[in-house]
């Protein structure tokens, strides 16, 4: 029998040895006494934690390798339909859904009082790429089960209307019980609403309306597109309570803050059957994920339920969005690593001019860095992953903090919360964006291996591409996850400049003192990435101070920065940086496992070897070039 997880070292290596579990568990079963009296239904402690979430990466390796990997050309091919207003899997997706229900994937990251299995969201991540894999439409829809019941219980902890024993940590209630335990269940599946007509990635153009009745009932109107598994029943959908402020009529994010969240079903069930609420209008026909629903929405005057407080729509989607993108990371990786292995064993079994074609050099080559970029990929979506789970739960626990911990170990608790938080978003965008762009090269460069039976159904390679295509655009384009890593770069120096200063001169003197030669390697590499970052503040100042008299330079640098206006070369330049910070980051995580586990410096040095070169030419692209094309736009001069 196939299994996914044993079959996969690098996967393994990290469920052994890089992720640090402890402080994870600590968080998890702290309600549950599991460290100390025994008592409870938590696990005894740490051993019997991480022996139950390995059986768990087993079974479901098992079961993506089995059984969904061999109906994915069949699912492929039925697709879903769309008939009298109301999506319908056809038997294949139904018989696939059942068997993840009997496997209690659905509410794995609950915590047991609510039906769950209480396991980390970094485990519910790593068993999704194992889904993946095999399917990334049938990966894509299950996300939407555990992953939406995880955010009402957060935003119910978060808005003060989740009732916990501070002694014991349990959950007594929570504002979206039934809710919760529905999906869990099985039984129904959410979705989140955000992109309308003319409005994608710019969210302050969002039309949709909440409106609030004399009856006090929240009522939403509007349309909302492309919403994955948007025939679920519970929807978060973002729409606008709130007026711009007068006089921002020139400002592109006042909008923002005029947006608000609601949890709307989109249907209740009465005795006569089901009455519908809102209203799916179509099914996309799309070019890959074919076993994923994709559909348009309506809503008129529905019934809705404000999470949380008006206007605080944009903050909480964020949230929704930082776990859908790590969330697209690990699908994305799935599918990298099913393309690379389709790649490798049909050129290991493919004959041309005397030998098998994984001999030639260049399809040799080629494999080899399919290999090391799915390795680099993994490395940033596990540490991305890990430290925005750690930074939620630690977020959790400071909510019920007071009386409980002394001002001392609260005051601690915040700072390692900020600590992962910031981790966390620094290697989101990161892992997000070259997960989605690998995935398509990958896939290519798999077809392009098979040649020409790779352009036929019969092997799957054309399918693979197809389902990668999506990758860079959705949950987030590429572009706008550059942007954001850009934007972070930049201002988190803008805001710290004495820590930027520290950052380059311990680059620069390690690339030249340390003993180790490949932390002198990566060094060389930060240093790379450093100065490309130093040269776009340097020219994103020259020009923003270029009209400013000199007695007014310190004040007019510390205020008022607008990246629209100021930011022009570094955002022509952000995905050349972007690329650069991903090289930079991957070879500091492989550094510091190399450093723990000398068995992985061997990993370190492939990575090194084609990011050196690739981090030369991308710093000269970023300081010389750019400068004609900006004056065409007008934003130079």
């Amino acid at each position: 029998m196939a299994n996914y997880f044993k079959d996969n070292e690098d996967l393994r290596f990290y469920v052994e040895h890089g992720i640090d579990w402890a402080p994870l568990v600590e968080e998890i079963e702290q309600g549950y006494r599991y460290a100390t009296t025994g008592e409870g239904d938590g696990h005894k402690n740490l051993a019997e934690a991480l022996t139950f979430y390995r059986e768990m990466l087993e079974t479901v390796g098992a079961f993506a390798a089995d059984e969904l990997a061999p109906q994915a050309a069949r699912i492929d091919r039925e697709g879903v339909r769309f008939e009298d207003g109301e999506v319908h899997f056809p038997p294949t997706l139904e018989k696939t859904f059942r068997a993840l229900g009997r496997l209690e994937l659905h509410g794995m990251s609950l915590p047991r009082e609510l039906g769950g299995l209480n396991c980390p969201l970094i485990l519910y991540f790593l068993n999704s790429e194992l889904l993946a894999r095999a399917d990334v439409s049938v990966m894509s829809h299950h996300g939407f089960h555990g992953g939406i019941a995880m955010a009402l219980l957060f935003f119910s902890l978060t808005e003060g209307s989740t009732q916990v024993d501070t002694q014991t940590r349990r959950i007594v209630s929570t504002r979206w019980e039934k809710e919760i335990a529905e999906i869990a269940a099985g039984k129904a599946w959410g979705c989140m609403d955000i992109t309308e007509p003319d409005a994608g990635s710019d969210m302050a153009a969002l039309r949709a309306r909440g409106t609030l009745g004399d009856d006090g009932v929240w009522r939403v109107t509007g349309e909302k597109i492309f919403i994955t598994s948007g025939h679920g029943k519970y929807h978060f959908v973002i729409a606008r309570t709130e007026a711009a402020p007068q006089g921002t009529a020139d400002d592109p994010l006042a909008g923002l803050k005029g947006l608000s969240m609601f949890l709307v079903p989109m249907w209740e069930d009465t005795p006569k059957g089901r009455r519908r609420l809102a209203f799916v209008d179509r099914v996309e026909e799309k070019l890959g994920h074919h076993g994923s629903a994709t559909c348009s929405l309506r809503f008129e005057d529905t019934p809705a339920q404000l999470v949380g407080r008006r206007g605080e729509g944009f903050q909480q989607m964020l949230l929704l969005m930082n776990n859908a993108r790590i969330g697209v990371a690990f699908e994305a990786l799935g599918l990298c690593e099913a393309a690379w292995r389709l790649a490798r064993d049909y050129a290991a079994g493919r004959r041309s001019m005397g030998k098998t074609i994984d001999r030639h050099e260049m399809i040799a080559d080629a494999l080899d860095e399919m290999e090391t970029d799915i390795a680099g990929i993994r490395a940033l979506a596990v540490t991305g992953g890990y430290w925005e789970e750690l930074g939620q739960r630690l977020r959790t626990t400071l909510l019920f903090a007071d009386g409980v911990v002394t001002a001392e170990e609260k005051a601690a608790l915040e700072r390692r919360m900020k600590s992962a938080r910031r981790k966390a978003r620094r290697l989101t965008p990161l892992a997000k964006y070259l997960a989605s762009e690998k995935a398509v090269s990958i896939a290519r460069m798999a077809l392009q291996i098979h040649g020409g039976v790779g352009y036929t159904t019969e092997y799957g390679a054309e399918k693979l591409l197809r389902d990668a295509l999506v990758m860079p655009i959705y949950e987030g384009t590429s572009q706008i996850q550059c942007l954001m890593a850009m934007k972070d770069t930049l201002t988190g120096t803008l805001s710290n400049p004495g820590r930027f200063v520290r950052r380059i001169a311990r680059a620069n003197w390690l690339a030249v003192s340390s003993r180790d030669p490949l932390e002198k390697r990566v060094a060389r590499l930060s240093a790379l990435s450093l100065s490309a970052q130093q040269f776009l503040l340097t020219r994103t100042a020259a020009h923003k101070l270029r009209h400013v008299p000199v007695t007014e330079w310190p004040a007019t640098f510390k205020t008022d920065w607008d990246p629209k206006r100021d930011f022009a070369l570094a955002m022509l330049h952000a995905e050349r940086l972007t690329r650069l910070l991903c090289d930079e980051a991957i070879a500091e995580i492989l550094l510091d496992q190399a450093q723990a586990h000398p068995s992985r410096a061997a990993l370190l040095e492939r990575h090194l070897e084609r990011a050196e070169p690739r981090a030369r030419c991308l710093h000269e692209e970023i300081t010389g070039s750019g400068e004609r094309l900006l004056t065409a736009l007008g934003r130079m001069g």
